[in-house]
């Protein structure tokens, strides 16, 4: 049997004090506007993972989710000038290159924890309202990243400019918010200061020929603006990626 590592998948500063991320950790009502993405089960989702099956340490700061198959993933905040330091750790036995892994969660603690440093730093409090898109390629080709013409935000620093025509039939203009081994995230000016986050999955663990997802956080949209964009995007996809079974 492997012995357990501890290893940091996330680490981000979040300009805000630390008993702001805090609430917003433990605060239901909040955690409905960065975790996930809009869905009748998202209400019941967040009291699993984050009350049922985790321990929060009020003093020190730290929630611990429980561990499940071997995996223990625990959230820890410190503060620091300017912010507060927000570090997801992972204890678990892995084999192998930990740079070359790829695990869902992994993915989504990182897509979820940008979703609340966006919350937090240029919406706190606001309702959102997002679409999410996943699915596999039926044969071999570009990953959503790529496919999408968004490669450039691999290496793009950090707050700086980005703007991109989309083939889905629409001109996003923001900045970089993040990236990642397998992910990438931009601001959107046009999605009233939303957040695109696309993520690439690679062969396996994508299907056979790979595949991804895509979170797309929006602000303030009217109900028909938001249903033209869920109708460009979701049109696109599906003739690209076949929804998982």
């Amino acid at each position: 049997m492997a012995e357990k590592q501890d290893r940091v998948i996330v680490e981000m500063t979040i300009a805000a004090p630390i008993e702001t991320v805090w609430a917003a950790l433990r605060d239901p009502a909040q955690m409905l506007n960065w975790f996930g993405w809009d869905a009748d089960t998202l209400k019941d989702e967040i009291q699993f993972i984050f009350f049922d099956h985790a321990t929060a340490d009020e003093a020190n700061k730290v929630l611990a989710i429980h561990e499940h198959e071997g995996i223990a993933d625990r959230m820890e905040l410190r503060a620091t000038p300017g912010g507060t330091i927000l570090r997801v750790v992972r204890s678990s036995a892995v084999t192998g290159d930990w740079n070359a892994f790829y695990e869902d969660t992994w993915e989504g603690w990182t897509t979820f924890f940008q979703q609340l440093r966006h919350y937090i730093e240029r919406h706190p409090g606001a309702k959102r309202r997002t679409l999410f898109l996943s699915g596999k390629l039926q044969a071999p080709g570009a990953l959503p990243v790529e496919a999408l013409g968004l490669d450039a935000l691999w290496s793009a620093a950090a707050g700086s400019k980005a703007a991109f025509e989309l083939p889905v039939g629409e001109q996003v203009a923001g900045t970089v918010w993040h990236h990642s081994q397998h992910q990438v995230g931009m601001s959107v000016d046009g999605w009233g200061d939303g957040l695109m986050v696309i993520t690439d999955q690679p062969a396996p663990n994508g299907g056979p020929n790979g595949g991804g997802t895509a979170v797309l956080t929006t602000f303030g949209l009217s109900d028909a603006e938001f249903v033209a964009l869920e109708q460009r995007w979701t049109a696109w996809w599906r003739e690209r990626f076949v929804k998982a079974s």
